[in-house]
């Protein structure tokens, strides 16, 4: 089967997008493209975190409501969310009620804090592991890579939780660390160039 499709609009995205409603703005304008801000990049490896074990499209469509709930993913107050909080978060029918990957979080955000500290930034630590694009496999081809298993290794020594090497690799493709729409794919081009022209942390 193709990795591509034509939608109504004309336009040739990934197979992926025609899966759900939501999927092709968030293809269009977010994945793919490189991202730098700690705050935006500790909010999908949580949201990636959520993810285990369902689909994307559960958690897109409550995004706002994770957003909402933990404060906008902003790490520094996270880390502080007490015993209290995981109560009331247990109780949001908007969010994935399931304590481990809440707790995973909450404790996630104390590591990040830490990573802060000791590397400068989330970002100036993840964007170690982006791969050379010469090692890349065709597009959509992989769930992993040497660098997906290698990050989730180091996150897991200093502590992180829900960072398995599968889970580590949607975050690299989503936030740009590969490039991996489709060939074909008119988005392509376009998380190209903004990889291309990024500065790098």
């Amino acid at each position: 089967m193709s990795q591509t499709y034509q939608a109504e609009d004309g336009k040739t995205r990934c197979r992926w997008c025609s899966f759900a409603p939501e999927f092709p703005a968030y293809h269009d304008a977010e994945w793919g493209f490189p991202v730098t801000d700690d705050q935006r990049l500790f909010e999908k490896l949580s949201l990636e975190g959520f993810q285990s074990g369902l689909s994307w499209r559960t958690i897109l469509v409550k995004r706002e409501n994770f957003r909402r709930a933990f404060d906008g993913f902003d790490f520094e107050r996270v880390a502080r969310f007490t015993e209290k909080d995981i109560a009331r978060l247990l109780k949001d029918e908007g969010i994935v009620r399931h304590r481990g990957k809440i707790e995973a979080v909450i404790n996630n955000a104390q590591c990040a804090n830490e990573m802060v500290k000791t590397e400068g930034s989330l970002a100036a630590f993840i964007w170690r592991y982006e791969p050379d694009a010469k090692s890349l496999s065709e597009p959509q081809s992989a769930s992993t890579s040497p660098e997906s298993v290698a990050l989730s290794k180091e996150l897991k020594k200093r502590g992180w939780k829900f960072v398995g090497p599968t889970t580590v690799y949607a975050f690299m493709q989503a936030m740009g660390l590969i490039n991996d729409h489709a060939i074909g794919c008119y988005v392509r081009e376009k998380a190209a160039k903004a990889r291309k022209t990024l500065k790098r942390p």
